[in-house]
């Protein structure tokens, strides 16, 4: 770990934040800029596609300019311009602005430590140092739950988002005088992503990596928020509780998957077995929706445990890249990823707003949980057919 490793585990850490934060502001978006769970879903759908639009340029950028310049640049007027216009938000439509900005912003941060990795440390130990990134970046889960409510409470959202907005800024600064590039591969600009696509393997990791982390992103990110409102009439420091304990699972989840994957020499089993436990979780939310705020906050917390799947599926697909492919292929991992949260928020927004007038308050909610069980079934049976590789990690 040196400093420029340091700063972007820092600027990951707040890509986690800003992919969450929504589901504790949303009692003062409502109240403040008359902001509904349909806007914030639109928003939070805009900062995933958003990110997921550049993991293309962003995986040219990685094999060709290096990441230092790639993640400085963009965290600085992204991540930075973007909190800040949130900051001075006085419609919804200001908010799916400033959401977009920030999800360009952050875009970059967690593709360029993978890419210092992948070309500066031995191929056994990324699977373990992408399970520490994404660990430690999840922390930002945390800050996004009980202490951003605090925060709302007492300085206010829009005081904490300037503060947010000088932090980015800051921390781009750094990215861009201690990170220090990888040496070039010969081959990096001759490499497409038709050539990653020609891979036949990854075509059936392709489906779990969309679908996989789409719930997890979705209901940590904003659906947590207005359930437990709606549903169970929660406070927002009872919101900001249940997203601080879901929040601390989907921090453990990638080490226990990092440590089972070496133990067992699999990372496809490892993550088949975690993913179908990620099932049966989605499966007990849609059973019991709205029996209780106890067992709704512990299955939330499965899911956030259970659907802590990302570096285990990522370190799958880059076990089947060429080293002058990684660039470009491990973005367009994450784009599947990131790009499928952003769909499920506009899928589940959708089935949200068709719902909502229901007299059983719970039915948009079962629908949507049984949208995200759907989906995660079928990526799921498609991973059946991926080859596995062995994780000895160390």
């Amino acid at each position: 770990m040196n400093t420029g490793i340091a700063l972007l585990a820092f600027a990951y850490v707040l890509s986690q934040f800003f992919r969450a934060f929504l589901a504790v502001l949303s009692p003062f978006l409502a109240t403040d800029i008359a902001a509904t769970p349909e806007d914030l879903a639109f928003a939070s759908g805009l900062w995933f596609l958003s990110f997921a639009a550049l993991q293309p340029p962003i995986g040219w950028a990685l094999d060709t300019v290096g990441p230092r310049r790639t993640a400085a640049v963009l965290l600085l007027v992204g991540g930075g311009g973007g909190a800040a216009l949130f900051a001075m938000a006085a419609t919804p439509l200001h908010i799916s602005i400033a959401m977009t900005l920030i999800g360009i912003g952050c875009a970059p941060v967690l593709m360029a430590s993978y890419y210092i990795f992948a070309l500066d440390y031995p191929p056994i130990r990324f699977a373990f140092l992408a399970a520490v990134m994404v660990g430690v970046g999840t922390l930002g889960n945390i800050v996004a739950s009980y202490p951003m409510t605090i925060a709302a409470e007492t300085i206010g959202w829009r005081a904490a988002l300037w503060g947010l907005a000088v932090l980015s800024a800051i921390t781009a600064l750094g990215v861009w005088v201690f990170v220090r590039d990888p040496v070039k591969e010969a081959d990096a600009l001759k490499g497409s992503f038709g050539e990653v696509l020609r891979i036949r393997a990854l075509w059936f990791i392709f489906p779990l990596m969309l679908v996989s982390y789409s719930q997890v992103g979705a209901l940590r990110g904003l659906w947590i928020g207005p359930y437990l409102t709606e549903v169970f009439n929660a406070a927002p420091r009872v919101i900001g509780q249940a997203t601080l304990f879901m929040g601390i699972t989907m921090v453990v989840g990638p080490m226990v998957y990092s440590i089972l994957a070496r133990r067992f020499h699999s990372l496809k089993w490892t993550v088949f077995l975690g993913s179908f436990a990620l099932l049966l979780s989605a499966g007990g939310m849609v059973v019991l929706v709205d029996y209780s705020t106890t067992w709704a906050v512990v299955l939330m917390c499965g899911v956030g445990f259970f659907g802590a799947t990302y570096a285990a599926i990522m370190s799958h697909g880059r076990d089947l890249l060429p080293r002058h492919l990684v660039g470009r292929g491990v973005t367009l991992l994450n784009l599947c990823s990131i790009g499928g949260v952003g769909v499920a928020q506009f899928v589940t927004g959708r089935i949200y707003a068709v719902n909502s007038g229901s007299d059983t308050v719970s039915l948009p909610y079962t629908l949507i949980f049984v949208y995200f069980a759907i989906a995660l079934a079928v990526g799921l049976f498609v991973y059946l057919f991926a080859p596995d590789t062995r994780s000895d990690s160390g």
